[in-house]
């Protein structure tokens, strides 16, 4: 005789006779509930790849895609269909979704995939790989890039919904967030970011709220979990974690710094929506909308340039910052800018400057300051560049006043410069290989004829602020060559139009093709005057200028030994020819800068950046936190990783998934022989299987001798084994029970009676089980549980079981055709 519960016709009868199968309840709002709580989640976390990917573009097909599959899932399940009918749906709609924001063209009524979307979908996926292997984040959110997110995204969905529904365990999920977020995490200098942390907290907060809310657990007191005290217990919880992770984080090396939560301080405003270097200058400059408003003023003769940040890592694709975080120093006390000059040579000045709602992790500041005093928070500055960088804060409403000196400058005195470079660190002369002809041809043809550096540098500024190229803010978009790389370069240099990243790139990279070290300074180009006045200590009532996003600007630097970094103006209409290197007789030279209503005269030109005198010191090994980073090794690594952990806890998955289906069995004339089947599994996974021939009272007798006397230790277990035992023979082999206002099924008279629910008594099995077993089997029974390991052998052998026996029945009658030879 047979323990399996598996149903006979024999016991369907039964039950219906008993009526142990009440009418189906209705599904409620639990599905509703869930793929709400699922969308904020995957959306919240979503939140953190602003930054991977570039702008806010990209979100909105993210936020269709997750908001489709979340709530199509949601609606099969409204009706009843079965768990794997419903996670098949989630990826028929992930594709159907997919297929109509970027297929729709290739497509049968706009969702349906057909041969030409499979093609299409090829050259997608060909155009994110290029993304990611050729792009440092941010990378540009092009279509293929945006549909492989869209993609992993709508699988995250499918996956924390199984999580949370079919498998019952709403706990997990977090794997499936943590997948999101480990991306940002690693690729971006802020990490994840306040907002994405807070989203995919909010969202997991609600998943499990919502699991037990809706399908408590029955090994708890389901009532408990909805009195305000455990709420309030939970929030106490919740608070202390918080406060534990902010005072821990302090003593930890490496979580000193930052903001909260990946450092130590809580900043919901982050540290990287402001000015970020060569990336979001376009489109400030394409939407000038006048945000990041900062306001200065200054005892100088004109308006300044006002410097964020250096860009000199050039690797032929784009720009990018070196931040050189192993050579930065803290800013206090006095900068040295290495300066050889005299200081009866310098000129110094005095900037006040108010940095309003511009937020960035860079301190805009007249080159070279000095020294910076009334700033908030830590800063570092870094020797070779003379940057200034927050450690644990932003540039956000921030007032300070920076001391700059500015040597005097003369086109005499930079054609004199001609000596043979020294210490110049490979940052600011590498080219690339892949430099196009049409760059190489220019420069020589440009700056060729030059006999000394400045001859070469004003040859080359003279060509681009020629007549034969205009300032345009349309046409390297329109023209398809917007950013700053070479070959976006050799358009730049075919079309003759584009902005002031192109013109800087142009003479940078030329510069530096002509032998001259040249890196790019990003900023805001001279502002307007405001006709207000500031009081500095000091200095009395100095005039007040203002920027905003509609100056953002960028210029090429150059280096001249014995000189320094000496800034020029290549963009034609933009910003301020300094006077070294100005043309008297070329009618390009602007007379005033052209930066909004209100005109500065140009009657004294305004310094540009001030140079450093001395040579750049080497930096040290720290490299920039994006430069070189390519996404797709680690994407492929992380996946590897994630895929590999979830077949190592696969046994342990599909053993959680089944006892939760029993212990919270949808139809509850059912709830007998499915305790029954996980008392058989407990035993198995402990090593107590049972035999085929046994009967369930002489199984139990089995069980029960693993915990000693009945009076001992386990008395719980042994009173568990003999409830559970009596039920399952009452349910199998009893006689029907009518049913009546306070019966349920088979077994439930037992629990009215005084009788604890089968989740208690298999609790208390369970732990005496685990009490009694070895280091071992406990191992074991969680992560590689004979009962589940079973059924996949049987399974991974059925079909060689049926192919042996078809094989033998093959020979069979082959022998019994074969004619009988006569003696």
């Amino acid at each position: 005789m047979t323990i399996a519960p598996a149903r006979s016709p024999e016991t369907g009868q039964h039950q219906q006779a008993a009526g142990a199968s009440p009418a189906r309840s209705r599904v409620g709002a639990f599905p509703w509930a869930m793929a709400l709580a699922v969308s904020v989640a995957v959306c919240g976390a979503a939140l953190s790849l602003n930054g991977v990917l570039r702008g806010w573009g990209w979100y909105w097909p993210v936020l269709t895609t997750v908001l489709a599959v979340s709530f199509t899932l949601a609606s099969l399940r409204a009706i009843r269909a079965q768990p794997l009918l419903v996670t098949a749906g989630g990826f028929l709609s992930l594709a159907a979704i997919l297929t109509l924001t970027f297929f729709r063209g290739s497509s049968v009524l706009g969702f349906i995939p057909t041969p030409a979307t499979f093609t299409e979908l090829g050259r997608f996926i060909r155009r994110a790989s290029e993304t990611v292997l050729s792009e440092t984040a941010p990378v540009a959110p092009n279509a293929g890039i945006v549909m492989v997110m869209c993609a992993v995204l709508g699988l995250a969905v499918i996956l924390v919904d199984a999580l949370a529904v079919p498998l019952g365990m709403p706990a997990a999920t977090g794997v499936g967030l943590f997948a999101i977020l480990v991306v940002p995490a690693v690729i971006k200098p802020q990490s994840v970011g306040f907002w994405g942390f807070t989203g995919a907290v909010a969202g997991y907060l609600m998943i499990l709220a919502f699991s037990q809310w809706f399908a408590p657990d029955p090994r708890t007191q389901a009532d408990s979990a909805r009195t305000p005290g455990q709420v309030r217990r939970a929030a106490l919880t919740g608070a202390a974690a918080l406060v534990a992770a902010q005072l821990v984080a302090l003593a930890i090396p490496g979580f000193d710094q930052g903001t909260f939560p990946q450092g130590s301080r809580l900043n919901p405003w982050g540290t990287s929506t402001g000015l970020n270097p060569m990336i979001t200058l376009g489109n400030s400059l394409r939407a000038p909308d006048g945000s990041g408003r900062i306001t200065y003023a200054t005892n100088a003769a004109s308006p300044l340039y006002l410097r964020s940040v250096t860009v000199d890592n050039f690797d032929g694709e784009s720009w990018g910052p070196d931040d050189r975080n192993a050579s930065r120093l803290p800013l206090v006390g006095q900068i040295d800018p290495g300066y050889a000059a005299p200081a009866s040579d310098q000129v110094q000045q005095v900037t006040a400057i108010d940095t309003g709602s511009f937020n960035s992790p860079y301190l805009p500041a007249p080159y070279a300051p000095e020294s910076v005093r009334g700033l908030d928070g830590r800063w570092t500055w870094d020797p070779a560049t003379l940057s200034i960088k927050g450690s644990d804060t932003t540039s956000r409403r921030q007032e300070y006043v920076v001391t700059s000196s500015v040597p005097n400058l003369s086109a005499d005195l930079l054609a004199q410069s001609s000596a043979p470079l020294r210490n110049i660190p490979e940052d600011f002369t590498r080219i690339p290989g892949n430099v196009p002809e049409i760059v190489r041809t220019t420069a020589g043809t440009v700056a060729g004829p030059g006999n000394t550096p400045y001859q070469k540098a004003m040859a080359i500024q003279r060509y681009l602020r020629s007549a034969e190229f205009t300032y345009s803010l349309q046409s390297p978009v329109q023209n398809g060559y917007d950013g700053n790389g070479l070959s976006v370069l050799a358009d730049f240099l075919e079309q003759k139009s584009g902005y002031c990243i192109h013109y800087a790139s142009a003479m940078a990279v030329m510069a530096r093709l002509e032998g001259i070290p040249s890196r790019i300074a990003v900023g805001y180009a001279p502002g307007r005057l405001t006709r207000a006045t500031v009081t500095v200590a000091g200095q009395g009532a100095l005039p007040e200028f203002e920027v905003d996003a509609r100056d953002a600007h960028a210029w090429p630097e150059l280096y001249f030994q014995g000189v320094g970094w000496v800034p020029f103006e290549p963009t034609p209409s933009r910003g301020v020819v300094p006077g070294y290197a100005s043309e008297s007789s070329s009618p390009s030279a602007p007379g005033a800068v052209d930066n909004g209503d209100d005109l500065v005269p140009d009657a004294t030109p305004a310094p540009a950046p001030a140079p450093s005198a001395a040579p750049v010191p080497v930096p040290g090994t720290g490299g920039g936190t994006d430069a070189g980073l390519q996404l797709l090794p680690f994407l492929i690594g992380a996946g590897a990783v994630l895929g590999a952990a979830l077949l190592a806890a696969s046994p342990h998955l599909v053993r959680a998934a089944a006892r939760t289906c029993r212990l919270r069995p949808r139809n509850p004339g059912e709830a007998v022989p499915l305790a029954w089947s996980e008392v058989v599994d407990l035993g198995t996974d402990f090593g107590v299987a049972p035999v085929p021939s046994e009967t369930p009272r002489a199984y139990a007798g089995r069980l029960r001798s693993r915990f000693g006397e009945p009076g001992g230790m386990d008395a719980a277990a042994h009173r568990a084994v003999g409830v559970l035992t009596s039920d399952f023979e009452r349910y199998r082999y009893g006689r029907p029970q009518p049913a009546g206002p306070n019966t349920g099924g088979p077994g439930r008279e037992r629990q009215d009676a005084g009788g604890a629910d089968p989740a208690e008594h298999i609790g208390a099995l369970e732990f005496a089980l685990r009490c009694n077993a070895t280091r071992w089997q406990r191992f074991r029974a969680a992560w590689l549980p004979p009962s589940v390991m079973g059924r996949l052998g049987r399974m991974v052998a059925a079909p060689f079981r049926a192919a042996g026996r078809l094989l033998a029945a093959t020979a069979k009658a082959a022998s019994r055709a074969l004619p009988v030879r006569s003696r």
